[in-house]
């Protein structure tokens, strides 16, 4: 994968658009059916976002992106990445499956662990990783999801 969230059916960078440009075509090659990379990645430079999957190494069950159908055979190291990051203090999750698996490891590192997964749309706070952290739970931005591409946006302005 070239950068994250390349499939055209994807909302996020029209959401992406919406919140920075009002604009949900900004980052649109016009008169294709692709996403600008260039402009993409210059944007998540610019605005200190960072991506990555809290797996990195899956088996698909199904051939289907469903997390009923996902099974995690490596998970990411988190605190690894964010050593590498000591400026970040916020994560995000959209997919259930890629939420339970930072839970675990937030949990690691706390003495009081957390019990619930945030509901969509809001946040947790928590020390860890030698930081203030914010775990902010997202909806997914796959057209599959049951949510207009408005609602999703409305959701993410409160992130940002």
């Amino acid at each position: 994968m070239e950068f994250f969230y390349p499939n055209f059916i994807n909302d996020f960078w029209r959401i992406m658009g919406l919140l920075f440009f009002h604009d949900k075509e900004h980052f649109i090659i016009q008169g294709t059916k692709k996403f600008d990379k260039e402009s993409i990645v210059s944007f998540a430079e610019k605005h200190g976002f960072a991506f990555f999957d809290t797996a990195s190494k899956v088996n698909r069950l199904k051939d289907n992106a469903s997390d009923n159908f996902l099974e995690i055979l490596e998970p990411t190291d988190i605190a690894s990445l964010l050593s590498e990051m000591p400026d970040c203090h916020r994560i995000v999750t959209t997919g259930g499956k890629a939420s339970e698996e930072l839970l675990n490891q937030i949990n690691l590192q706390l003495s009081e662990p957390i019990h619930e997964i945030p509901s969509v749309g809001t946040c947790c706070t928590f020390y860890a990783w030698n930081r203030s952290m914010e775990w902010w739970r997202m909806p997914s931005t796959s057209r599959a999801y049951p949510m207009s591409l408005d609602k999703k946006a409305a959701h993410y302005a409160k992130l940002l």
